[in-house]
């Protein structure tokens, strides 16, 4: 057995803080707190540790690189920035700058600008491996004559910042962000200089305009009216007519000199529009579950009246994209290809808020056996519920995060015994760390005014000298509270620890624009989706994360901290990152369309993303059960997203087992819990084959056998259908729905789903119906009764014994025709011929049917529109007894289908590409279908619900 390592991404970083501490430039001050008091909490305003760090030993002024202009207040961390204004390793200037679709660097001359599109992959496709976009230069924009000693940051806005350059004569300002094809710039004392990597390919230079090709890519600079543009020894300088400002532009790439053309021209429309401010805006609609995201550019018209400008998306905001256009060339990047949206100054997404829950209901281990195996697995946790492996921020989170998990399942079991051990443990572990009592040095928050953070000691993996992961530290704090809270609603009102755990959230990620303590969203970085771990992030790739799953665990924190205290302002926060991070972290973590990722790397996921790309790594492990498993914990209520896609589920851990060479031998049971989000029967069956298994440390055995007992009965997340309540979900299993909804107040409520089912939810119960009926939680007083709508008290899932006819339906099950739906295959982007690959399955259980001779026949509605060069497959599996193993795979020759518009037939006789195995008769056996693009570059459409058909060969 692989022995089990110790877990955290920091291990760099811990090792340079340690380095500091050593060579003296960082010195940890023990004195006795200086309480500020929160309500019944406090906090001190007195160092009891080691403080963060810029450059040298100037600690104490993190302003020290911000010009006079700056916007007061506390300056941002952990942004895709960071390294220009914290610097740690260059004391002038900054590392690579990753905006997408351009990278800066910043030099004593000017602003150097990378278009790289080729990606350096490293590694292999089973083993630790990278993909980057590095900084490669193009081109250098200054001054003539600028040298200056270091640039500092003259201003910033929600996802653009304005570097600045000054040598005593002459200076230069420049603007650059997130989604911007064009960097604007102010200057004086000099012509404005651009200077190319080899001699420019100059396709136009027409007065205050030149376009020009350097290392196959194409820029255009925008000069104000009247000044004209040289060109001269590789250099390209312009007197500006004495007005001081002009652009520069990166053109996607184009297909001929005409569309170059065109887009030069429309580009040149808002060349003098600078953008000079950026500011998101949401608004979550509960009886919708719908999130509206509006990202809004201020421009300043240098000349002219054009006030807008263009933009480029990522693809999960294109993707959401909701009253725009986006024109068709697209631009590169590490994230995937960027659209192009012309002439705006906003644009909005719309995405759905699938619902989350403090945790899944016990419709399958509430009675019999699996009852009594969840209590004695509860027992074993009384008497330590924490387990808590260290005594820093991170290892009491996850103690208090384990704690949390066993309180919820106890308390709906009604063991009240366990369940107050638990909840007794929060409390006194948050008590303790809210009260900054006299002399107090440890399990203490102290607030630093001149960095605006509020930082926890014992720190640890840099979260105080290098503010990294206060979201995942404080992540586990916040949701221990909110479970405490559902419980004993007094110890979290604002006037005794709610407001300590306010200050937690604000500091991480505050959502209150108007609160100057902390930065806004200090964390989160708005236009790319997703949080950054690193305070700094001087690192030549850019900024970071490794645990995308421990950043939705502090949003899914916000959303029932806000709903259990009422607070709607930070539930809704929590609902736009989780809802916004959850669509990124199926790009850019998992690439679940497999559009994003070069073709050549490899992997189906990563375990970090950099700013310029993607690492299958972790600052800690190479072990492929921690490279994917980083990405996963903690399980939780608040992870449902991560069965959004029960077919790439599969997938990604089906790499793990190829790239492990066997099923996993650490962090077992956070991968069977992920696992059994796509394939729940595999993955009861493998945590029944391992008792003896290790948990991971934040874990206990009662929530992972909870979590895939209950999520093989419950079957897969439904996305099709919405709660109007933040605390539901919807789950199918053979076409079966099962609604759940949790309400943590005192007041009943009555949640309505997006298909018209109701659902009466009681003062601090969770409820279902649908599949089952079933209600429990600490106001029930007792366990659920055993109805005839109860789950059978057995260890397996209800049987279906059955039709032979079996209908592709939403959700993922086989059973009697539905309503007429589709489902969309995701394109090849290879070929794929014989082996699933991002396929659509459909499964059925529970099977009792006599083998009455001849083969399987189906007949799948598939529809590629005008699509040329698709083809879709099909491979059915049989497991005769249910023990998880496939007695007969037949898989299908392709279909090629029409480049027409239109449902056509796929049906068995396209013929057999592969059979093993021998059909028999089913007995509690399952029968799966699985269906993908074996070729071509397009999805295709799959009609289901009462159309595609499976007509097995039994009676």
């Amino acid at each position: 057995m692989k022995p089990p390592v110790p877990h955290r991404r920091w291990a760099l970083a811990a090792a340079t803080a340690l380095a500091l501490v050593v060579g003296g430039l960082a010195i940890p001050v023990t004195r006795a707190a200086e309480a500020a008091p929160v309500g019944a909490g406090s906090y001190t305003t007195t160092p009891v540790g080691p403080l963060p760090s810029g450059c040298g030993a100037m600690s104490s002024n993190p302003r020290q690189f911000a010009t006079a202009n700056a916007p007061a207040g506390p300056i941002p961390t952990n942004d895709w920035w960071s390294s220009l204004l914290w610097k740690r390793t260059d004391c002038s200037f900054s590392e690579p700058l990753h905006a997408h679709p351009i990278s800066y660097d910043t030099f004593g001359d000017g602003l150097g600008f990378s278009a790289n599109s080729t990606p350096a992959i490293s590694g292999t496709a089973t083993g630790v491996g990278e993909f980057h976009y590095p900084y490669v230069q193009d081109i250098r924009v200054g001054v003539a004559g600028l040298a200056a000693p270091q640039v500092r940051v003259d201003g910033w806005t929600d996802w653009t910042v304005s570097p600045h350059w000054s040598d005593g004569t002459r200076t230069m300002r420049a603007t650059i962000g997130h989604g911007l094809p064009f960097a604007y710039f102010q200057t004086t004392g000099g012509n404005a200089q651009i200077s190319t990597a080899g001699t420019p390919d100059v396709w136009s230079n027409s007065g205050a305009t030149i376009g020009f090709r350097v290392n196959g890519h194409d820029y255009v600079g925008f000069a104000p009216s009247g000044a004209s543009w040289t060109v001269a020894s590789g250099r390209i300088s312009s007197t500006l007519a004495g007005r001081g400002y002009f652009s520069v532009a990166l053109l996607p790439p184009t297909s001929s000199a005409t569309e170059r053309a065109a887009l030069a021209a429309t580009y040149g429309q808002y060349a003098h529009a600078h953008v000079t401010g950026t500011q998101v805006s949401y608004a979550y609609n509960p009886a919708t579950s719908g999130l509206t995201t509006t990202y809004a550019f201020t421009t300043t018209a240098r000349e002219g009246t054009a006030t807008q400008t263009v933009v480029s998306l990522y693809p999960h905001q294109w993707k959401s994209l909701s009253g725009s256009t986006a024109i068709t060339p697209t631009y590169p990047s590490a994230r995937g290809r960027m659209k192009v949206l012309t002439g705006v100054n906003q644009f909005r997404t719309a995405m759905k808020f699938q619902g989350i829950l403090p945790e899944l209901p016990a419709v399958g281990d509430g009675s019999g056996g699996d009852l009594a195996t969840l209590t004695g697995h509860l027992a074993a946790t009384r008497a330590n519920p924490m387990d808590q492996r260290g005594n820093d921020t991170y290892w009491t989170g996850k103690g208090l995060g384990r704690a949390a998990r066993i309180a919820e399942i106890a308390d709906q079991v009604n063991d009240t015994t366990t369940r107050d051990s638990a909840l007794n443990a929060i409390r006194s572990t948050l008590t303790d760390w809210f009260t900054a009592s006299s002399g107090k040095t440890s399990r203490v928050f102290y607030y630093d005014n001149n960095w605006g953070t509020l930082i926890g000691y014992p720190a640890s993996y840099g979260s105080d000298q290098e503010l990294n992961d206060h979201h995942f530290h404080y992540g586990y704090y916040i949701a221990a509270a909110a479970t405490l809270a559902k419980f004993d609603p007094a110890w979290a009102a604002t006037s005794r620890y709610g407001g300590m755990v306010d200050l937690l959230i604000r500091d991480a990620n505050n959502y209150r624009r108007d609160d100057t303590r902390f930065p806004y969203l200090r964390d989160f970085d708005i236009y790319a989706g997703h949080d950054w771990a690193s305070g700094h992030g001087s690192f030549g790739s850019g900024n970071n994360q490794e645990s995308s799953s421990e950043g939705m665990n502090f949003a899914s924190a916000l959303i029932q901290w806000g709903q259990t205290t009422g607070d709607t302002a930070v539930r809704d926060a929590g609902v736009f990152l989780y809802t916004t991070q959850a669509a990124a972290i199926q790009e850019y973590w998992f690439d679940v369309s497999d559009q994003n990722f070069p073709a050549a790397f490899g992997h189906s996921t990563v375990g970090m993303v950099w700013g310029d790309g993607g690492a299958y790594a972790t600052w800690f492990s190479g072990e492929p059960e921690m490279i994917q498993g980083i990405n996963l914990l903690p399980v939780t209520g608040g992870h449902l997203y991560l069965g959004n896609n029960p077919a790439y589920v599969r997938t990604n851990y089906a790499e793990l087992v190829r790239n492990n060479g066997g099923q996993p031998t650490v962090w077992q049971d956070i991968l069977w819990q992920f696992q059994a989000l796509g394939d729940p029967d595999a993955a009861l069956a493998n945590l029944r084959a391992n008792p003896g298994y290790t948990p991971e440390e934040g874990e206990s055995r009662a929530h992972t056998f909870h979590w895939i007992r209950n999520l093989a009965a419950l079957g897969n997340v439904d996305t099709t259908v919405t709660g109007n309540h933040p605390l539901s979900a919807v789950f199918s299993r053979n076409g079966a729905r099962t609604y759940v909804a949790s309400n943590p107040t005192a007041t009943p409520i009555t949640v309505t789903f997006s298909n018209g089912t109701t659902l009466a939810v009681g003062a601090g119960k969770t409820a279902t119906t649908g599949a089952y009926t079933w209600s429990g939680g600490n106001a029930a007083g007792g366990v659920p009764p055993t109805t005839p709508t109860d789950p059978p008290p057995t260890t397996d899932p209800p049987t279906n014994p059955g039709n032979p006819t079996r209908y592709l339906l939403p959700g993922g099950g086989l059973g009697a025709a539905g309503s007429a739906a589709t489902t969309t295959v995701a394109a090849a982007n290879g070929n794929h011929d014989g082996t699933p690959t991002n396929a659509q399955v459909f499964t059925a259980t529970g099977l009792n049917l006599a083998y009455a001779g001849g083969q399987t026949a189906f007949d799948l509605f598939v529809d590629a529109g005008t699509a040329v060069g698709n083809g879709v497959q099909v491979r059915i599996s049989y497991d005769l007894t249910g023990n998880g193993s496939w007695d007969r795979v037949e898989t299908g020759r392709y279909f090629a289908t029409d480049p027409v518009t239109g449902y056509e037939h796929y049906t068995q006789s396209a013929g057999l590409s592969s059979a093993t195995g021998t059909l028999g008769a089913l007995s509690n056996g399952t029968v799966r279908v699985e269906v993908w693009s074996a070729i071509g570059n397009n999805p295709t459409t799959v009609g289901i619900g009462n159309q595609s058909v499976l007509r097995l060969p039994y009676s």
